[in-house]
């Protein structure tokens, strides 16, 4: 399988497990579940990847500078295997996030933004969701009080 077939699968795999994500009040164990599953599918690739990459040089550079950081992923082997990294974690935080909201009651219409935001830009995603978490709790305290 080529590089380019590679990525193209990997990318649709992960983006099943973002709509099934986004389907989470239906059935969220399940959904979650599956997510789950196809995140650690992702990592077993990521790992295989990373091993062949490794054992045939396409990992070069100095990993501790920014030029050799640079020039170890300016090989489409390492990029392949970066990119894989950031769509396993990607989506495991997603789901993490679908079941914290669950289990704190936060509507899944609010979720959805989130689920966009970390599928785009994972940090941003992870930090709405810990200000949404944030804001409901307060808001739960100040409704209680």
């Amino acid at each position: 399988m080529t590089l380019d077939t590679l990525f193209n699968v990997a990318n649709t795999v992960a983006l099943v497990g973002w709509i099934v994500l986004a389907l989470a009040p239906l059935l969220r164990g399940l959904v979650i579940a599956a997510a789950r599953c196809i995140a650690v599918a992702l990592a077993v690739t990521y790992s295989v990847l990373l091993v062949q990459a490794v054992a045939n040089g396409g990992l070069g550079g100095d990993l501790t500078t920014l030029s050799g950081l640079t020039e170890g992923f300016s090989k489409p082997e390492a990029v392949l295997v970066g990119w894989v990294h950031y769509l396993a974690f990607d989506l495991w935080v997603g789901s993490w996030a679908i079941e914290d909201a669950g289990k704190r009651g936060v509507p899944h219409w609010a979720m959805i933004p989130v689920l966009f935001l970390t599928l785009m830009a994972g940090p941003v995603g992870l930090l709405t969701y810990m200000a949404v978490r944030a804001g409901l709790a307060r808001r739960s305290v100040h409704d209680a009080g």
